[in-house]
């Protein structure tokens, strides 16, 4: 069934169906976000060569890795695609993909299979994720997405929360594929429920710029490859580091010259100068930079410092996904009435509560609910953060491009995780290795590197048992004051991201006046900020 919204009438109203859609959309996208973070708590299993696939170290990075690149690669290539070929096909054949590969995954026979599975599981949350947004633009009327798009935000929270909730439950039932298999029935849902309820919508009919979607995806793929390798490594000296990153860097620039010469660009580079839009792109990548990177190692301190479980763990992070469910629909309604600039820096210093805390107060016996609160404040500075940002770049351009607009703000996302994750990654790496070595100089190198390691060399007996207590105690302090240095740097990021809003966010004074819907690359309305 395939129906395309052309009536102006309707355009001002929304679609009939648009909650309905929504809701479809919304459990679409928490299947993709979930799933990339269902895996972690699997780790430990599929290392297990009886109970799992025996994979290694290297494996096991890459099972995640692979995910991350290719999604990452293709990410702004889908939204260009959607916006010619239509993006309920686009969101039909992502979910068919994504499907498919979970099945794949829940029986791969070994760990390179799984990795190649994985990696087509990124195809099709690529190919899938832009479409959700882009066909929220469509059938919502202007002054209902930004509500939707709160709706949209929180999903991402949520999913997120709960994929090592559902992976830890799983885990203690069943088989390892089970995790994947999950996805299964879920997406045979959602693909004949897309196929009844959401209307197919495009863009403009333009020529197709083939050489910048080769170039962005080049690049992309070969910036993240090269961020990932530098957080694995801890290091950014070595060739396959530098050289991925500075090709990804050239090949980008070039797709960014390219753009603004041909008339038929996938990305108006013109959007950038309007400052808005510059602005919200720089919060998007600085806010998942600081906290992709804190929120990682906060696995490790909770499962190995604090002794959780994958599930208790799981457990802890869900105030976060709950927090930002719960106020994310809220954020429209408190940019109108207190501005943009006010709920932005309020916001901010919410998500930099968390660094400040981690960095003065997080010890070893630190209570659960002093975390518990922690992540709940910064789900709610992140509510109040991402729709508002999404809501500018995604109201900049006209609906015909909604997907290229959707595409470039999950990039950024992606990309700053990533990146938070390799800078903060490097920094704790470092930190952790100067103390433990000033602490415990006779501690082989290999062990050194990070607590895992330290603590891996002490249960496999490489350590003296009469050595191990001290070298234990050792380690824990040594994470602690890592954990600290990377939280404090983390707080330099936030700062960053302050001086943006104050700059560049407008103030209520400015944001009277109706709301009307950009045809072009214009100033968005004020209360999208």
């Amino acid at each position: 069934m395939t129906e395309t919204r052309s009536d102006p009438i309707e355009e001002d109203t929304g679609h009939p169906r648009r909650w309905a859609i929504l809701a479809v959309l919304v459990i679409s996208l928490i299947v993709a976000v979930l799933d990339n973070t269902v895996l972690n708590v699997a780790m430990k299993t599929l290392a297990d060569p009886n109970e799992g696939l025996g994979a290694s170290q290297s494996e096991l990075a890459w099972m995640i890795n692979s995910y991350t690149l290719v999604f990452a690669g293709l990410l702004f290539a889908s939204g260009v695609i959607g916006d010619r070929v239509g993006r309920k096909r686009m969101l039909l054949g992502g979910l068919f993909i994504f499907g498919l590969a979970s099945l794949l995954s829940a029986y791969a026979s070994s760990p390179d299979q799984l990795i190649w599975y994985r990696a087509l599981m990124g195809a099709g949350a690529a190919v899938m994720m832009p479409s959700t947004l882009s066909i929220l633009r469509d059938v919502f009327s202007h002054k209902e997405f930004p509500k939707a798009l709160g709706i949209w935000t929180g999903a991402v929270g949520i999913g997120g929360a709960i994929g090592p909730i559902v992976g830890g439950a799983l885990l203690e039932r069943f088989w390892w594929g089970s995790v994947f298999l999950i996805n299964v029935p879920i997406i045979v849902l959602g693909l004949v429920a897309i196929v009844f309820l959401v209307p197919e919508s495009k863009g403009r009919q333009t020529r197709p710029d083939l050489v910048g979607m080769l170039l962005s995806m080049v690049g992309l793929v070969s910036l993240t490859y090269g961020i990932i390798e530098a957080g694995d490594s801890g290091s950014w000296t070595g060739p396959e580091v530098w050289g991925t990153i500075g090709f990804g860097v050239l090949v980008l620039v070039a797709f960014v010259l390219w753009e603004r010469r041909i008339p038929y660009a996938s990305l108006d580079m013109g959007l950038f100068k309007n400052r808005r839009f510059s602005a919200s792109s720089a919060i998007i990548t600085l806010t998942f930079f600081g906290m992709m990177g804190l929120m990682f190692f906060m696995t490790f301190y909770l499962q190995l410092l604090k002794g959780y479980t994958p599930l208790e763990t799981g457990l802890l992070f869900l105030p976060f996904g709950a927090s930002m469910l719960i106020f994310a629909p809220l954020s429209n309604a408190l940019v109108e009435r207190f501005g943009a600039k006010t709920v932005g820096i309020v916001a901010m210093l919410l998500v930099s509560s968390n660094f400040v805390v981690t960095g003065l107060a997080y010890e070893a016996d630190t209570s659960v609910w002093l975390i518990i609160a922690m992540f709940f404040v910064t789900g709610a500075g992140m509510a109040n953060l991402m729709p508002p940002a999404m809501n500018t770049l995604m109201s900049s351009v006209p609906k015909e491009r909604a997907g290229v607009a959707s595409a470039l703000g999950n990039t950024l996302r992606q990309t700053g995780g990533a990146l938070g994750v390799a800078v903060l990654g490097t920094v704790m790496a470092q930190a952790y290795q100067s103390q433990i070595a000033d602490a415990v100089p006779q501690l082989p190198e290999a062990a050194q590197s990070d607590l895992p390691s330290t603590y891996a060399a002490v249960e496999s007996g490489a350590i003296p048992p009469e050595a191990a207590p001290q070298i234990m105690d050792a380690a824990n302090t040594s994470f602690i004051d890592a954990l600290h240095t990377t939280a404090f740097a983390s707080i330099g990021v936030a700062l960053l991201g302050l001086i943006v809003i104050a700059a560049f966010f407008p103030g209520k004074r400015r944001e009277q006046g109706p709301v009307a819907e950009p045809e072009r690359a214009a100033e968005p309305a004020l209360s999208e900020v």
